[in-house]
C-alpha cells in the first residue's frame, strides 16, 4: 500500500470530489448496465457517500465487487479508503473507470477477473475490508466465497436483495433462517443496516435493497469444517418442513440426533448454529 501524506491524500479527494457527474459521464460513454452482469449502476454520490460513511474507518485497504462505473468508488476515497482495490469483470468498466484511475493513481487499483475466481491471498498480503453493491446474480456464491476466507477480512458493508439481507442475518426460529443464516452465524456477527429504494439504481431492480455489516470473528463461533457445515445444512434445508430424524434418515436418523443431544422432532429452523455443528462434526467421515 502506498503511503501518501495528507497533503497528498486530500489533494486527491479534492480532486475527486471535482470530477464531472457520473450521470453526464456514462451518458458521453454510453455506458449501459447489463442485466446479464447483475449490474445496477449507482449515481446518487450523496447515498454512496452514506455507504461509505458507514463503512468506515477506513484502517486497511478496501476491497469492491463490481464498481460500474465508481459511484461507490468516487465516495470511498473521498471518505478516506487508503487504497481502493476494484474487482470488474466487465471489461468496458474498467475503460471507463481510467477517468478515476487518472486523478488517484496512487489509491486505486483496477483489477479485471471474475470476482467468483478471486483468492483474496492473491490480491493483498494483509487482511482487507470489503465495501460493494455485489451484482445480483453472484451475490449469494460470492458471499459464501467471502466467509471461508473470513480470516482475510476485517469487516464487510454489502449491499443485497432485502430478502437476501434478512436470510443472512436471521435468528433461530426465524421464518427466514436457513443455510446462510447458520453458516454466516457461525463465522461472523451480520446486521441490517438501512433499506436502499429500487429507484436509487438505474436500471431500478424490482426489489429493495439492504445494506447490512459483517463482522468476522478471530475464530468461528464453534471447532467445525466449514464444508462440512454446508453439507449439512444443505440435509436440513433442503426439506425444511420436516423434522430432522427424517431429513437424517440415511445417516442415522433419531439414533444420530439423540446420540448428539438434538431433539430428532424438531425442523430445522429450530436448531441452533452448536447443533449443526455437532451434526457436521459427527459426519464427518461420511460426509467427505
Amino acid at each position: 500500500m502506498t503511503n501518501l501524506s495528507d497533503e497528498q491524500n486530500a489533494d486527491i479527494v479534492k480532486t475527486v470530489e471535482m470530477l464531472p457527474p457520473l450521470r453526464q459521464l456514462v451518458s458521453q460513454a454510453d455506458l449501459i448496465a447489463k442485466k446479464s452482469l447483475g449490474q445496477n449502476f449507482l449515481f446518487d454520490l450523496n447515498l454512496t457517500r452514506r455507504i461509505a460513511r458507514t463503512a468506515a474507518p477506513f484502517n486497511e485497504a478496501v476491497l469492491e465487487i463490481g464498481p460500474g462505473p465508481g459511484g461507490l468508488s468516487r465516495a470511498l476515497l473521498i471518505e478516506g479508503a487508503p487504497m481502493l482495490i476494484s474487482i470488474e469483470k466487465d471489461r468496458r468498466v474498467i475503460e471507463f473507470l481510467q477517468h478515476l484511475q487518472a486523478v488517484a493513481t496512487d489509491k486505486i487499483q483496477l483489477i479485471e477477473q471474475d470476482a467468483l475466481e478471486i483468492r483474496l491471498s492473491d490480491i493483498a498480503s494483509s487482511p482487507l475490508q470489503i465495501v460493494a453493491n455485489l451484482p445480483y446474480n453472484i451475490a449469494t456464491p460470492l458471499f459464501i466465497s467471502f466467509l471461508r476466507q473470513a480470516e482475510q477480512i476485517t469487516a464487510m458493508s454489502l449491499m443485497f436483495q432485502k430478502e437476501v439481507a434478512m436470510r443472512i442475518t436471521a435468528k433461530v426460529g426465524d421464518s427466514a433462517y436457513g443455510r446462510l443464516a447458520v453458516i454466516t452465524a457461525w463465522r461472523a456477527q451480520a446486521e441490517m443496516l438501512f433499506d436502499i429504494p429500487a429507484d436509487a439504481f438505474v436500471p431500478p431492480p424490482k426489489v429493495t435493497s439492504t445494506l447490512i455489516r459483517v463482522k468476522p470473528y478471530p475464530e468461528p463461533l464453534f471447532d467445525c469444517n466449514m464444508l462440512h457445515l454446508e453439507a449439512v445444512t444443505r440435509i436440513a434445508f433442503g426439506q425444511r418442513r420436516k423434522m430432522l430424524r427424517a431429513s437424517f434418515k440415511k445417516y442415522g436418523g433419531e439414533k444420530l440426533l439423540s446420540s448428539l443431544d438434538i431433539e430428532p422432532s424438531i425442523r430445522p429452523q429450530e436448531l441452533p448454529v452448536e447443533g449443526f455443528c455437532r451434526l457436521a462434526n459427527a459426519l464427518s467421515d461420511q460426509l467427505g
